[in-house]
């Protein structure tokens, strides 16, 4: 399935948001597009597109861009509660950001499509998950080691390596996923 990116129509997320949050974080710590697409693993063209407003980025492209940046998904969307990002059978909607001193605490309502996978890469040092589903079941947690969970479940990961979301049964689910970033990254 092929990705998309939505905003609510406050414009939290929009593409001209999202690729500025991208070119500061990128300038501030020095890094070329060059740079920081091959880190990423995207095309610099797609890079430059996405910093210039004329690319919707997707959950994948940001998750991509996150770990070369040293920041939380949130931070690419300027932290802008309502802003949604979807890709692979999953969407994404941010629902409230935290800093404490130790960590950034994201929080997100997710909705899963029925039998679509959503792979995740690692998403850096000390990260975890926790998911509450709400409606459905969910097969989710590192490659490794899924676990199944059902509505009214929760399940804890750690987040730093590969893991996958897919909803089970021919039905779609929803949760709520909090992510925790340790302090070791920049924000």
């Amino acid at each position: 399935m092929e990705e998309t990116r939505t905003a609510p129509a406050d414009g939290a997320g929009t593409p001209t948001r999202v690729g500025a949050q991208v070119r500061r974080l990128r300038e501030d710590r020095g890094l070329s597009q060059s740079a920081l697409a091959r880190a990423a693993g995207i095309g610099k063209a797609s890079l430059s597109e996405l910093e210039a407003g004329r690319r919707n980025a997707t959950l994948a492209t940001l998750y991509a861009l996150a770990e070369p940046l040293g920041v939380p998904l949130a931070a690419l969307l300027d932290e802008a509660i309502g802003a949604e990002v979807s890709g692979s059978g999953v969407t994404a909607r941010l629902v409230d950001v935290g800093h404490r001193p130790e960590a950034t605490v994201e929080t997100y309502v997710m909705n899963f499509a029925a039998g679509e996978l959503r792979r995740s890469p690692s998403h850096g040092a000390g990260v975890r998950e926790h998911l509450v589903v709400v409606a459905g079941t969910l097969r989710i947690g590192p490659d490794a080691a899924p676990v199944e969970v059902r509505a009214g479940e929760h399940a804890t990961f750690d987040a730093d390596v590969p893991h996958h979301y897919l909803a089970l049964g021919g039905e779609n689910a929803q949760g709520v996923l909090v992510i925790v970033t340790p302090r070791l990254t920049r924000s």
